[in-house]
């Protein structure tokens, strides 16, 4: 049954209001995945087919579309930017509100897009924080359907060496593809994503087996050489290996 959704989220970031603007209008690769720049002016297309309703930069930018292009389960989706200065210009006050209608599967919906926005948000601090306006190479893919299991993310978490009270902030080393160690620091972790920042990239975790989908992988690698395909095929290939030998039962 259709029924209309809104999910809205206000932050602090300690970037200025035309850096945020950036990261919202042209580098959403650095924190989301690359997206076409919208037409800056009212009425423009923005991402997905989408019209731009609301064009104020560097303040309030806004996006609405319906009947979503290859998304069954909606048929309107409007995202709704605003963006006001503070201590000066030097930080920046943010609004995001996600709205629009859920055609079915409602609270499932729902509640997967309201943990995404909190984990993207989170990605978006993080880039304006450590690696705002540098090039990204960009890649994400999803696991294999044995990654649909009630502890897939689980698996990952050991796969990566995390232990069970390895908190947001803590600074090791996890096991990366090839058997090589990383550098990382853990920028996110809950039931349902994990987030690792090296000295080079963004590396995010996402538990969509909580939904009945696989877990996803996305890689946000800000150095000059970064190599997208490469990337992609070396966290594949790590993901792949992880869920095709047995797992151990957590103590």
């Amino acid at each position: 049954m259709s029924k209309e959704f809104e999910i809205a989220r206000e932050f602090e970031v300690d970037a200025t209001p035309e850096q945020v603007w950036d990261a919202f209008t042209a580098g959403t690769g650095g924190w989301l995945w690359p997206m076409e720049a919208p037409e800056p002016r009212e009425g423009g297309t923005g991402p997905f087919g989408s019209t731009v309703t609301v064009w104020d930069p560097p303040h309030r930018y806004t996006n609405r579309v319906e009947n979503v292009d290859g998304i069954s389960e909606q048929t309107l989706n409007q995202l709704d930017y605003t963006v006001e200065p503070r201590d000066e210009g030097r930080r920046a006050w943010v609004r995001y509100v996600h709205s629009g209608i859920f055609v079915d599967d409602w609270d499932n919906q729902y509640d997967a897009a309201g943990r995404h926005t909190d984990f993207y948000l989170h990605t978006l601090r993080q880039y304006l924080t450590h690696f705002d306006g540098r090039p990204v190479a960009f890649v994400t893919f999803d696991g294999p359907d044995a990654s649909k299991a009630a502890d897939a993310l689980t698996a990952v978490e050991r796969a990566l060496g995390l232990a069970d009270d390895t908190a947001e902030g803590a600074r090791g080393r996890v096991a990366g593809p090839g058997g090589r160690g990383l550098d990382a620091v853990v920028d996110f972790r809950n039931a349902y994503f994990v987030g690792l920042r090296t000295d080079r990239a963004l590396i995010r975790f996402f538990g969509r087996n909580h939904w009945g989908h696989p877990v996803g992988v996305s890689v946000h690698d800000f150095a000059p050489d970064a190599d997208a395909e490469a990337n992609g095929t070396a966290w594949r290939g790590w993901l792949d290996g992880v869920f095709s030998r047995p797992r151990r039962p957590r103590p």
